[in-house]
């Protein structure tokens, strides 16, 4: 296992510098990582990578011990993908990044197998691997995702009923490859889930990263991807409804770290209900070798009622100045009163005027996801979600 021990400063994101004071980290890069919990420090919820976390509902994932047996699984059928279970020491686990924060450290540390989903074959194929009913204990668990080179292929991680869950998930895609994963959260009302997922992307490789949380009480995903190669590509997209009472929050990281490297993220969301809370942070480096890149990201939040609240939090760094493109943008709003008034005037009910805006301002990700029946079912999971409003 991989570890970079550092300074006790580093652990709690401080850096020491050589003509001067210890200072907060300031640049994604200058992270701390480590695969083992016991490097990191006590979360107080202060850390800029938990200050908007409500820490204390699942202080357990964090610190406390975990069962890192293998989860209870079922996985769909479909040529060109294999499912397996490989040891803690196997090569392949560690190769597309390692946490940064304790919960992440806390999973990685904990798990005794990690679930090993291998695509091939350059014909497209879909599978769905579905984690169900894990209980309410504190688990850890670890999956890698790897498409080999100019494979294409699907990957559906679903997580449904109860679960109390901290995990990562590695991604590795190859050489060509056109590579879509879909992590889909429908827990139940009490469910806990944390995730980091790592993605490391070759050349001329595709990965489109789709996160869609609709379900649980606290449910935190952040994908985290490296553009390791010339001519590598991102689409992280994500799809959020957040309830009363639910903390929905996503933390995005894109570096940029070759020649003429493609991303752009997109995240919509909406909430509804007192106490509702989303969050989202993008991140996007642009190394010193990454010239010619071509980088945007957004961030787009519909707000439904009162009592809710969105924290949104675009950052950009930027190490070189030859460059095609970068930006990034971020909104939060109500509803569209022109778009109400053009279908209330056309003799469509306010409340079903205002359930088709919502809905045409989210169906803009799950069209995205390219699977027919994934996406008719999502679109009846929000018109559920839309119901409730």
């Amino acid at each position: 296992m991989q570890s970079t021990a550092m300074p006790t400063a580093e652990q709690h994101g401080f850096r020491a510098h050589s003509d001067g004071p210890v200072v907060p980290v300031q640049t994604r890069s200058e992270r701390f990582r480590s695969t083992e919990v016991a490097d990191f420090a006590p979360v107080t919820g202060r850390e800029h990578e938990w200050k908007y976390s409500p820490v204390a509902t699942f202080a357990d994932l964090i610190s406390g011990d975990l069962d890192g047996s293998r989860l209870e699984v079922s996985s769909t059928d479909a040529a060109g993908v294999a499912l397996s279970w490989i040891a803690r020491d196997d090569a392949r686990i560690g190769r597309a990044g390692i946490p940064e924060e304790r919960a992440s450290a806390n999973a990685w540390s904990s798990f005794d197998e990690a679930l090993l989903v291998e695509v091939s074959g350059e014909e497209a194929k879909t599978v769905t691997v579905t984690r169900s009913d894990l209980g309410t204990s504190p688990r850890a668990a670890h999956t890698v995702i790897e498409a080999a080179p100019f494979s294409r292929g699907l990957v559906v991680l679903r997580g449904i009923g109860d679960g109390r869950l901290t995990e990562n998930v590695e991604i590795v895609v190859g050489e060509g490859a056109n590579l879509e994963v879909v992590s889909l959260q429908e827990w139940s009302d009490e469910s806990v889930h944390l995730a980091s997922h790592f993605a490391r992307i070759g050349r001329d490789a595709r990965l489109k990263h789709i996160v869609v949380s609709l379900g649980g009480k606290v449910v935190r995903v952040n994908p985290s991807t490296h553009l390791a190669e010339q001519g590598s590509d991102v689409e992280a997209l994500g799809l959020y409804f957040s309830d009363a009472g639910q903390h929905l929050e996503q933390q995005v990281f894109v570096h940029h770290d070759a020649p003429h490297t493609r991303s752009r993220v997109t995240y919509k969301g909406a909430l509804q209900g007192e106490g509702a809370r989303s969050v989202w942070i993008g991140d996007v480096l642009i190394g010193n070798a990454a010239t010619g890149t071509d980088s945007y990201e957004q961030n787009r939040n519909l707000v439904l009622t009162d009592g809710t609240r969105a924290d949104s939090v675009p950052n950009l760094e930027i190490e070189t100045g030859d460059i095609e493109g970068a930006g990034h943008a971020s909104a939060t709003g109500r509803f569209d009163d022109e778009q109400l008034f053009y279908l209330q005037a056309r003799g469509i009910p306010e409340e079903e005027a205002r359930r088709l805006v919502v809905r045409g301002f989210l169906i803009e990700v799950v069209q995205q996801i390219g699977d027919a029946e994934l996406e008719e079912r999502l679109i009846r999971a929000l018109e559920a979600e839309l119901q409730g409003s």
